[in-house]
């Protein structure tokens, strides 16, 4: 059960892009996780870097601690996909999970309404006489 939980950490932990990344990986990486643009991202930090020359220390600090994103967590990019919207908007993601599962649930009240009618054994009669 942990490694499960474990695997499931991993889709939401802030890893360090170097795919993507210009010197560390640092700035594609936050702009990843939260869902930002990663030029915005290099910009800000730029800018950043000049108003509080701190930034320069948490960035290096960020290149150290933070690890380097594995080559494949995601299955498919729709897995990416969903992640990467868990991440930035949850309460989106949780509605439309909550909408497919009403159109599933809404799908099976109409199954189980036609397997219970007297329609659906009529229907197996005349199949089965098919059959003979």
């Amino acid at each position: 059960m942990s490694l499960e939980n474990n695997e499931r950490s991993a889709y939401r932990r802030l890893y360090r892009d170097k795919q993507n990344g210009m010197l560390g990986g640092v700035c594609a990486g936050v702009a990843d996780f939260f869902g930002f643009d990663v030029t915005a991202t290099r910009v800000l930090t730029v800018i950043l870097q000049f108003l509080f020359p701190a930034t320069f220390l948490c960035y290096l600090l960020m290149c150290f601690l933070v690890p380097a994103k594995p080559g494949e967590i995601y299955k498919d990019k729709k897995e990416e996909q969903f992640w990467k919207s868990v991440r930035t908007s949850p309460v989106a993601t949780v509605a439309s999970v909550r909408h497919k599962l009403r159109e599933i649930d809404v799908k099976m009240q109409r199954m189980e309404r036609y397997i219970t009618s007297p329609g659906f054994n009529l229907d197996k009669e005349f199949r089965d006489l098919k059959d003979d």
